[in-house]
Formats: C-alpha cells, sequence, structure tokens
C-alpha cells in the first residue's frame, strides 16, 4: 500500500539541502516506512508539523528520536554539519504565541549546523523591546521575522535594519486576522523594499531560504 512513498535522496547534491518530511498529512505507518529508509541511508531524519500522538509512537521505536513539543519536530539520528559557515540568524518573534514557529526555524537551522538566536516579544505593540535589541539584532546576518496579528513587524525591522530579511505571517490574531492571512497579507503589501514573504507557518521554509543566501554569500 505505501510501496509509492520515495525519499529524495538526491536532493542535497541537487541543492545542498536534505529533503525534510511533512508528517501532518501521513499516517504514523507512512512515517514509520520514510524514518527506516532514510535511516537505512544513515541520513538524518527531521520531521515537521508532527502531533504529539504520531511523535510517542516514533519515539517509542527510536531510542535516538526528540521530539520538539513546541515546535511540532521530530528528529531521529546524529546532527551533521552539513553547512560550514560562519553566518548568523536572527530569528525574530512578535510576541510568544510566534514561538511555535520561530523554534521551527531553529531547529532546521541548528540541523544544518547553523549559528541562530531567537528573540521573542519584540512585537510592534511593546516597540520600545526591539528599540531596545536594535543593536545586538544587527549583529546576525539573516534576520526570519514570525508574527501573527497584523504581521507588521516585518515592516518595521525592513525600515530599520539592512539584511536580509524573510517574512513568516503566523496563524495567530482575533477575527479576520486569525488564519494568518491578515499578516501575510500586510507583509506582501510592505513599504520595506526587499522583504521576502514565505506562506503562512512556513518556518522550514524560512530556514531554507536563508540557508540558499547563506550558500551564496
Amino acid at each position: 500500500m505505501y510501496s509509492d512513498i520515495k525519499f529524495d535522496f538526491g536532493r542535497r547534491k541537487r541543492i545542498g539541502l536534505f529533503e525534510a518530511i511533512w508528517g501532518e498529512n501521513k499516517t504514523i505507518e507512512q512515517l514509520r516506512k520514510l524514518a527506516k529508509e532514510v535511516l537505512d541511508k544513515n541520513e538524518l531524519v527531521f520531521i515537521t508539523r508532527l502531533d504529539e500522538e504520531k511523535a510517542k509512537s516514533l519515539l517509542s521505536q527510536y531510542e535516538d528520536a526528540n521530539y520538539f513539543k513546541e515546535a511540532n519536530c521530530l528528529v531521529i539520528g546524529e546532527k551533521k554539519e552539513i553547512i560550514s559557515s560562519n553566518k548568523k540568524v536572527g530569528i525574530l518573534a512578535g510576541g510568544s504565541s510566534d514561538l511555535s514557529v520561530a523554534l521551527e526555524v531553529k531547529i532546521a537551522l541548528d540541523l544544518y549546523g547553523i549559528n541562530s538566536q531567537t528573540f521573542i516579544d519584540i512585537g510592534v505593540a511593546g516597540i520600545h523591546r526591539l528599540f531596545s535589541k536594535l543593536d545586538e539584532i544587527n549583529e546576525f546576518d539573516v534576520l526570519i521575522v514570525c508574527a501573527g496579528m497584523e504581521g507588521a513587524l516585518a515592516t518595521v525591522v525592513g525600515g530599520l535594519l539592512p539584511q536580509p530579511i524573510i517574512a513568516v505571517p503566523v496563524s495567530v490574531g482575533y477575527g479576520i486576522s486569525k488564519g494568518g492571512v491578515a499578516a501575510l497579507n500586510s507583509m506582501l503589501s510592505s513599504c520595506s523594499p526587499g522583504i521576502t514573504v514565505m506562506n503562512i507557518d512556513n518556518g522550514y521554509g524560512a530556514a531554507m531560504a536563508a540557508l540558499r543566501i547563506i550558500n551564496c554569500s
């Protein structure tokens, strides 16, 4: 039944990035099959959007599995430094409600050996907290900004700092903002030039975009 599931083992050779496994819409049987295939090739298993029930099943099977509940990510196997770089990534989150997406970013970067730091609760509603961290944030080479509600943080950061900025709208907020659509539209409409915008909650994609920038610098 699952014989047609195939992992892209050639991706690292083609683009320098290994394939992550999307966990949300896969059954535990599919995930087990993929995990075994990947581990048999001595590769690292990285599963995103994985709920706790599926994670428990994999944790019981693999002693070296680690589940990051707040980020809904699971890693099996030893981390390898895939990218050799002294470049640093700053991960900015408007509030603690954006933390799950910010942590997905950080975990993905960690797996590639990239140094990163997370700055939480520096959203525009308390903009003085952002200003107090600007000098520290400016030391990073690439910035990833995760924000829900109206998603204005990316525009503010883009108007203050020169680094490549990758904005991630987060599905947090009341009413019409709920689902991240308002934040997405706000980031796409930003008056700060040159901001790259990811899909809603796509922390993994933002991390991979940062890696592509680092690889070319």
